[in-house]
């Protein structure tokens, strides 16, 4: 039978400002990957997303991002990856002292925003991230854009990794994401979207915007839980796969 894991980036809520639906999409996902404060989050909605998911028996996963609150990590920044290895370290210490606060084990971490996307493309950035991940603690996995340059540097490293693929965002012929800025980067039809990622579980591709087929390995389907219809999107794909009889469990 073929699986797949559904994750949902959480805890992006931060100060007076909420963002999200955590408590809600929570329930309809296996995985979590909770904001470390760079990009969104902070301390109190890093304790309380943890013990939520501790509570659920979801994967818990850092979310770590650019220093870059304003743009919400989405906008590309120089940096050297010394610097991205250092982000990456800082973020995960601090997502971590909040998992063994609460009795659980960080299992994965997956970069956010334009750092995921930076790292898909250039292989000095993603070594670096890989490198960060390892040696802060050699058991947890890379979660990452299918075919990019990040699953690479963890296949070199011997880094677990799990591939992933996106329901709602369109793909260029190369594998890498249509950028947000691009007309068209975005999937607005449901029903399109969760039978793009039906065929991609089940046949390993996925249609790019030239019309051409790319090869692609699914092991994770991101599901945005910050849309105004993100709850009942993600009920609708998690009951659309489980009806083509594809098993929806933990990565």
């Amino acid at each position: 039978m073929s699986s797949i894991d559904l994750n949902c980036d959480l805890g992006e809520s931060f100060g007076n400002y909420k963002l999200g639906m955590d408590e809600e999409v929570i329930a309809y996902v296996t995985s979590v990957n909770i904001a470390c404060g760079y990009h969104a989050g902070d301390p109190l909605v890093m304790e309380k997303t943890v013990k939520m998911a501790a509570e659920q028996g979801v994967s818990i996963g850092a979310h770590p991002g650019l220093p870059d609150l304003m743009g919400f990590g989405r906008r590309m920044m120089k940096i050297t990856p010394e610097e991205a290895k250092v982000y990456m370290l800082y973020q995960l210490g601090a997502l971590d002292a909040f998992c063994k606060s609460a009795g659980v084990k960080m299992h994965h971490v997956k970069p956010h925003g334009a750092l995921y996307n930076m790292a898909a493309k250039d292989a000095a950035l993603a070594k670096a991230i890989c490198e960060a991940i390892k040696e802060y603690d050699e058991s947890l996995v890379l979660l990452a854009l299918a075919n990019s340059e990040m699953i690479g540097a963890a296949e070199k490293m011997g880094l677990a990794y799990a591939n992933e693929v996106f329901a709602d965002r369109a793909y260029e012929p190369d594998g890498t994401l249509v950028a947000r800025t691009k007309e068209g980067a975005m999937i607005e039809d449901e029903d399109r979207a969760i039978d793009r990622v039906i065929r991609m579980v089940k046949e390993g591709k996925v249609m790019a915007v030239d019309g051409t087929d790319v090869d692609i390995q699914a092991d994770s389907v991101c599901v945005h839980g910050d849309g105004p219809k993100a709850l009942m999107f993600v009920k609708k794909i998690r009951e659309k796969l489980l009806k083509e009889g594809i098993e929806v469990r933990r990565m």
